[in-house]
């Protein structure tokens, strides 16, 4: 059931994900988990994450998917492959996906994310929204006009200490106006995992598929 609210709803929402295959996603949790355990956190995080985007206004809802959907995707999304290249690119073709209006893309490595995160920031209020993530990276980005990411995006280097504050640099460089999300914690590591885990709302898939793995080997 989506959350009533006075804010506008977004056109379109999009998750950029990794099917959760063992040996393919999460591989920094091995070790100390196994690649089946990490995949299995890895799913759950998708899955938590792709209901909360169910909660969350939207005319549209588009999973951007490297790899085949499982029978973890819920109803309400359309699947589409994710373009080749490196993240920025990906990033930026996922944007030229959305109808006009406002658009946000999450990634699946958050959790703990709430609709209220995403309801409160005021869809129609700004040009830009930005989510940094505590690794210096960035969990979510948005645009009134998603036309725009494609220049704004691309050419952006993934995966550093420095991502978010280029990536948001460039926003405010091309004069947008930027309301900032939550920072949030991205799950890479084992100390990620528990500390998001300590965090996500309750009924999560993460904290409890967490929960049941016997303590990790040392």
């Amino acid at each position: 059931m989506n959350i009533r609210s006075t804010e506008a709803a977004w056109t379109t929402l999009l998750v950029i994900a990794k099917e959760p295959v063992p040996g393919r996603v999460k591989t920094r949790l091995t070790p100390p988990y196994t690649p089946r355990e990490a995949a299995t956190l890895a799913e759950a995080a998708l899955t938590d994450t792709l209901h909360t985007m169910l909660r969350v206004p939207a005319r549209r809802r588009i999973l951007v998917l490297d790899g085949t959907p499982g029978p973890w995707l819920p109803t309400g999304f359309t699947v589409v492959p994710q373009a080749s290249g490196g993240l920025d690119e990906r990033i930026a073709a996922a944007f030229a996906l959305c109808d006009d209006g406002p658009a946000l893309l999450v990634g699946m490595d958050t959790p703990q994310l709430t609709p209220v995160s995403l309801t409160a920031v005021g869809c129609g209020e700004h040009d830009a929204w930005f989510g940094p993530a505590v690794d210096g990276g960035f969990w979510a980005l948005g645009f009134a006009d998603p036309a725009r990411a494609v220049a704004l995006v691309r050419g952006v280097p993934m995966s550093t200490d420095s991502t978010g504050a280029i990536q948001r640099r460039r926003l405010t460089e091309a004069g947008l106006s930027v309301a900032d999300l939550p920072l949030l914690r991205d799950v890479d590591c084992e100390a990620d995992a528990v500390s998001v885990a300590a965090c996500c709302p309750p009924g999560s898939r993460f904290a409890s598929a967490l929960a049941g793995f016997a303590e990790p080997a040392r």
